[in-house]
């Protein structure tokens, strides 16, 4: 008897616990679910938007902190921004019971389930191509309740934004992107998006790589005519100027080539005599140059940008050069060809001049030969001068036009054609060098500012 009673107790107390066990189970499901009940009346619609004055839409206040700006891609022309996000609107039809804030608390955080029941506004970002909320093990999301029924719903998201880059001035380029919010399906006689007393704030620690951030940004509020969704819808913009630093280019591009430009000018001190090394030393400038800007970090644009404009007149005066030395190469030879012949022809001609035994004189002008008779006819004293078959006499020939050489008339000494083009290219090349960059930064910097 005794053990049967016991087993019987033993049952009962295990019996007992089990239901007490299911009660609170049952008990907590019941609260959990119930909560959304608390502050949503019976007759409560999420699909309807809360009521307002007649023909006035739903505010939503709507507010940015930017965490980071990265990856600014010019070839594909976007950037990433990791931001949060605050949307606020009067949620006129809540009953709040004053027992779900905390002694001192004028507000309450809800679950994100608890939401979901909740009339939400659509905004997206028009220009975007991702736009997602972070999550790690939940998305990073939370509702505030206040007591006089306003709703406050936060977020971390991460967008990539599309960006209509201009690069005609790069790399002094400012490229000004704009994030345009819209509502999706509610039209601007419905739902209304405007910027909070915040606006959009940045992180007092965010630095970019190549850009300066300009500030303040600037805000704007419009209406929208979408054909594709057939309405006007409310519209919020900001635009962020992002101004490229011109450091790295200076340092990596500028000075470097300028550099080079310089180098090639002193091919002009180097004598005909060392042609290799003059050779040598133009055509590795103008290699150098093309290394430099092909290997430079420019955007694949079809239109002429500012720094195509420097390249182009870097490698044009080290082009220059490289012809000037071709054209001074010319002109030596010539030099050198009458100089060679000269001593061979003059005593020939003088020798059978004074003779006067040849029947025909060969007269050599520019290395043809003409034979022609020749007579001896006095003109004045001293003087002497072949007729042909008693004609008049012979003009004397024209002076080249290009002299070669010729004698200063003032101190009496041999100037050589080529040895005075390679002294006037040394002043000349570096005054219409620095007259090109005294052009061109001042006209850069207006454009640019």
């Amino acid at each position: 008897m005794l053990d049967k009673f016991s087993t019987n107790a033993l049952l009962s107390f295990g019996l007992g616990f089990i239901l007490m066990w299911l009660s609170e189970a049952t008990e907590a499901h019941m609260n959990y679910t119930a909560k959304p009940r608390v502050v949503l009346p019976p007759n409560y619609v999420k699909e309807i938007r809360p009521p307002s004055k007649k023909g006035s839409p739903v505010i939503v206040d709507f507010s940015i902190f930017v965490v980071d700006i990265n990856s600014i891609n010019v070839e594909d022309m976007d950037f990433r921004v990791d931001m949060f996000i605050h949307q606020r609107w009067l949620e006129s039809r809540l009953e709040i019971p004053d027992d779900i804030f905390e002694e001192g608390d004028d507000y309450v955080t809800l679950l994100p389930e608890v939401f979901e029941n909740f009339w939400q506004p659509d905004p997206y970002f028009l220009n975007s191509k991702i736009a997602e909320i972070a999550t790690l093990t939940h998305k990073f999301t939370s509702v505030t309740l206040y007591k006089n029924k306003t709703v406050r719903y936060a977020a971390r998201m991460h967008a990539i934004i599309a960006c209509q880059m201009e690069f005609q001035l790069y790399p002094m380029d400012i490229q000004v992107c704009p994030i345009y919010i819209e509502s999706f399906s509610s039209n601007n006689q419905k739902v209304k998006l405007r910027w909070s007393d915040s606006g959009v704030t940045l992180n007092p620690e965010l630095k970019l790589l190549q850009y300066n951030l300009g500030q303040p940004l600037e805000l704007e509020e419009s209406d929208g005519y979408m054909p594709e969704k057939v309405g006007n819808f409310s519209r919020l913009t900001v635009y962020f100027r992002f101004e490229r630093q011109i450091g790295h280019h200076l340092i990596q591009t500028f000075a470097p080539s300028s550099l080079v430009v310089m180098l090639s000018w002193f091919s002009f001190w180097l004598g005909l005599d060392a042609i290799p090394g003059r050779v040598t030393l133009l055509v590795t400038c103008m290699l150098t140059l093309v290394t430099m800007f092909t290997g430079a970090d420019i955007p694949p644009v079809a239109y002429v940008k500012a720094l195509d404009l420097w390249m182009a007149g870097c490698m044009l005066s080290v082009f220059a050069a490289l012809a000037e030395f071709v054209v001074v190469k010319v002109l030596d030879v010539q030099y050198q060809y009458q100089v060679n012949r000269i001593p061979k022809v003059l005593p020939m001609r003088i020798s059978n001049m004074e003779k006067g035994q040849c029947a025909t004189v060969a007269s050599w002008e520019g290395g043809a030969v003409r034979s022609r008779k020749a007579t001896q006819t006095p003109t004045t004293p001293g003087q002497t001068s072949l007729q042909g078959n008693g004609g008049p006499p012979k003009p004397a020939r024209r002076q080249s036009l290009l002299s070669v050489a010729w004698t200063d008339t003032d101190t009496g000494v041999e100037k050589i054609m080529w040895r005075e083009i390679d002294k006037v290219s040394r002043a000349v090349f570096p005054i219409l060098f620095f007259v090109f960059v005294l052009l061109y930064w001042p006209i850069l910097l207006m454009k640019s500012s």
